[in-house]
Parts: C-alpha cells; sequence; structure tokens
C-alpha cells in the first residue's frame, strides 16, 4: 500500500469497526485517538483528518483491523497469500493468474478501503525473486518451499557494519 499509515481513510476505518464493536463510547474514543491531531517539528500543530498516527499504540491495530477487510476478501476469492502490516504477498500458480488477481484486486483496494496501491512496489514475479520483509523463498529439489535473509539485506547489514566499525576504529576503539 501506497503511504499505508498516513493515507488510511478514518471514516472507512470507523466504519469498519463499528461492525463488530457494539459500545459507542469505544469508537468515539478511537474516532478522538484518531483526529487527535499532531505536533509538527516546528512545533506546530496539524490536524489529522486522514490516517492514523504512527508510532501510536492503536496505529498497528487499526491498520490490521482495516487490512483485515482484504484478508477476508482473499479468502473469499480462494487465494492464498501472506501479510504483515501493509506487505503483502499473494500466490498463483501462473504469471496470468497473478496478472488477473491484481487486476481484479486493485478495484476492491482503492474503491472499497479507499486505499492506494504503491504502482511502483507491486509487481507480479515468480516467488523466487520476491524479497519480503528482508527474506526470499527458494523452492528445492523435492519442490519444498524454504525461507532465507534476502542477498540485499545481507548486503545492506555488511555496509552498516562496515560503517560502524569504520567509525569505531576512528575514534580510537
Amino acid at each position: 500500500m501506497e503511504k499505508f499509515f498516513d493515507t488510511v481513510n478514518q471514516s472507512k476505518l470507523i466504519e469498519v469497526l463499528s461492525r463488530s464493536v457494539k459500545d459507542g463510547r469505544v469508537i468515539s474514543l478511537i474516532h478522538k485517538y484518531l483526529r487527535a491531531g499532531v505536533v509538527t517539528r516546528v512545533g506546530r500543530f496539524k490536524e489529522t483528518k486522514l490516517g492514523v498516527p504512527q508510532g501510536g499504540p492503536l496505529s498497528p491495530l487499526c491498520g490490521n483491523i482495516l487490512l483485515n477487510e482484504l484478508d477476508w476478501e482473499l479468502e473469499h476469492r480462494g487465494h492464498r497469500f501472506v501479510r504483515y502490516a501493509d506487505d503483502m504477498l499473494i500466490f498463483c500458480k501462473s504469471k496470468r493468474a497473478a496478472e488477473r488477481t491484481l487486476e481484479n484486486l486493485i478495484p476492491f483496494i482503492e474503491k472499497r478501503l479507499f486505499l492506494k496501491l504503491n504502482r511502483e512496489k507491486t509487481e507480479v514475479a515468480y516467488v523466487g525473486k520476491v524479497k519480503f520483509l528482508g527474506y526470499a523463498f527458494y523452492i528445492n529439489k523435492n519442490k519444498d518451499v524454504g525461507l532465507r535473509v534476502h542477498p540485499k539485506s545481507v548486503a545492506k547489514m555488511k555496509t552498516k557494519i562496515r560503517q560502524i566499525t569504520s567509525r569505531s576504529n576512528g575514534m580510537g576503539y
């Protein structure tokens, strides 16, 4: 999703919450939390009419409540998928099926959940070419799927370690 926490439609979230939370006081409290606003870096107050406060204790919960709607839609359509927060993989049997699935899900995401799909990061790819939360998948000779740290994550970590150790060495440690 594109800038997920910044673009959550608060009205849609309250609608989804209201389906299962029947206590109006709880809904009102969550709505006030969403609308509470933020203080910017320059010390100015800014209203929050869109999105959920990042770093707040309810943000991940609110995000998952909204994205559960997408989970249920995918289950209803018979798809296999994995999701962590707003990062998701949907598994299909062929590239053509994956393209069709993506094409059919975009209207649900954008028109029913009022979210934007990040078109630059969204791709149809073979599972062995995908990076998900720093990990890569592989299929062995027995057709079993395995998980390993993605090579880009390894390279990033090595670079970070070099930076840390070079700064330490330069300071006489």
